[in-house]
């Protein structure tokens, strides 16, 4: 748009030009017959009507030509494309010399070309008569030249050793080897006919076989497998490709067959444990223990499993939490919590809130950090191993109390209890318990 504007301004400018040269020929043919003469002037002006200054004016008396603001820009662009030109002359000139001393070093280079196997020289750096860093260049590549062949000649000796190994490896055709295969195949025939025929006539007949379905957990002990269904110890084994193990069985509550894998009564056994001891498991299973996250991870996987956990504190409340899903994934998702379907009396302090949730949380010991935190280890800050979040609003495995205590909450703790205080710093007691029991079931169990 502006180049437009300043050609028609241009166009404008010329014209108004031929008109004054051809009205100052007149006036001064008119001087010549006689006439007075009218002298023609152009000259930078003063102000504009718009307040701009105006480059110049031209005076033809008695008329005034006043030239637009835009005059300068045509004549600033006619000095920058004078000087373009003198700048485009000098690269140039500049160009054409570089040409022929460029002509001249090729000509001078094809008198002394290099040999193809030996390098380039370099630019030349206007010292042609040192030659000594040529000849460290070729003596240099020579020594190379002389590493590389020894090199191929190793190379080629090795490979004529292989091949003299190949060809004497290849003695040893197909027909050889399976001639040695088919020896050992009637041998090994022969030991066992043997072994059947021996067999056939010492061994005594045996009846069909006698199937034997082991307990997967506490469950499986009906009254068929034992006279008295009493609490104790029983074996169960949730997996076949797994060992065998002792489990305490809760046979009388609640219709009985109750698993039980926490149980804490009188503070005799210590909760604060590396993730190896919750790993296997600790304490005794007549009195205070932790079953071991790898069993109750194959008990809650072998079947859905229903988890009750049951509260007393000192003042003789006890109340009961009840789970319809409860499952702990194995060691390599960190013991993973999912719990869910929550009924009973204690309230729900595994999903007290949206910042307060253990469902779906790693489990975390004093030793190894799974938890929500940022900022520390929660199972160091309260003394145990735990589904922690940031950190809980529960911590049966916290530290026994024989009493209300005052100070850090480490001790066991069920947010939801009646009178839990849930200030942050109180300045009162703070809850104990007297018992803890964490027990599971088969969802489908009928008593």
């Amino acid at each position: 748009m502006g180049l437009r504007l300043l050609c028609v301004w241009g166009t404008l400018l010329l014209s108004a030009l031929w008109v004054a040269a051809d009205v100052a020929e007149g006036l001064g043919k008119e001087e010549k017959g006689g006439a007075p003469g009218c002298p023609v002037r152009f000259k930078p002006a003063g102000q504009c009507g718009d307040g701009d200054e105006c480059p110049y004016q031209v005076t033809l008396p008695p008329l005034t030509i006043q030239l637009p603001k835009q005059f300068k820009m045509l004549e600033k662009t006619m000095k920058e494309l004078q000087s373009l030109k003198e700048t485009v002359n000098k690269l140039k000139n500049a160009c054409q010399g570089c040409r022929r001393q460029e002509d001249r070093t090729l000509q001078r280079d094809s008198e002394e070309a290099p040999a193809l196997d030996q390098p380039d020289p370099g630019p030349d750096r206007g010292d042609l008569r040192q030659p000594s860093a040529s000849d460290n260049t070729l003596q240099e590549m020579q020594v190379k030249m002389n590493r590389m062949s020894n090199s191929l000649r190793n190379a080629r000796n090795q490979i004529a050793t292989l091949q003299g190994r190949l060809e004497g490896l290849s003695l040893l055709n197909m027909n050889n080897v399976e001639a040695m295969v088919d020896s050992k195949v009637e041998n090994i025939t022969g030991v066992i006919n043997n072994l059947d025929s021996k067999c056939s006539r010492e061994c005594p007949v045996q009846g069909a076989p006698q199937f034997i379905i082991a307990p997967r957990d506490c469950s499986d002990y009906n009254y068929d497998m034992v006279k008295e269904r009493k609490n104790g110890i029983y074996n169960v084994t949730p997996d076949p490709r797994n060992r065998t193990f002792e489990v305490y069985c809760d046979m009388e509550s609640y219709g009985g067959g109750w698993t039980v894998v926490q149980q804490r009564l009188n503070g005799s056994t210590s909760f604060n444990r590396t993730w190896a001891e919750y790993k296997k498991g600790f304490g005794n299973l007549q009195g205070e223990f932790w079953l071991g996250n790898d069993k109750i991870h194959l008990l809650t996987k072998a079947k859905d499993m229903v988890l009750r956990i049951e509260l007393e504190d000192f003042d003789g409340v006890r109340e009961y939490a009840k789970y319809d899903q409860f499952y702990i994934s194995n060691e390599y998702l960190n013991y993973r919590l999912s719990v869910s379907g929550y009924s009973g009396t204690a309230g729900d302090a595994l999903h007290f809130n949206k910042h307060y949730n253990h469902d779906q949380k790693f489990f975390t010991t004093p030793d190894k950090d799974n938890d929500m935190y940022p900022s520390g280890n929660c199972g160091a800050y309260y003394s145990s191993g735990w589904w922690f979040d940031a950190c809980m609003s529960a911590n049966l495995n916290g530290k026994y109390y024989h009493k209300k205590y005052r100070g850090v909450r480490n001790g066991i703790f069920w947010g939801t209890w009646h009178n839990v205080s849930h200030e942050y710093y109180p300045t009162n007691f703070r809850q104990a318990f007297k018992t803890v029991k964490m027990m599971i079931r088969p969802k489908n169990y009928a008593p």
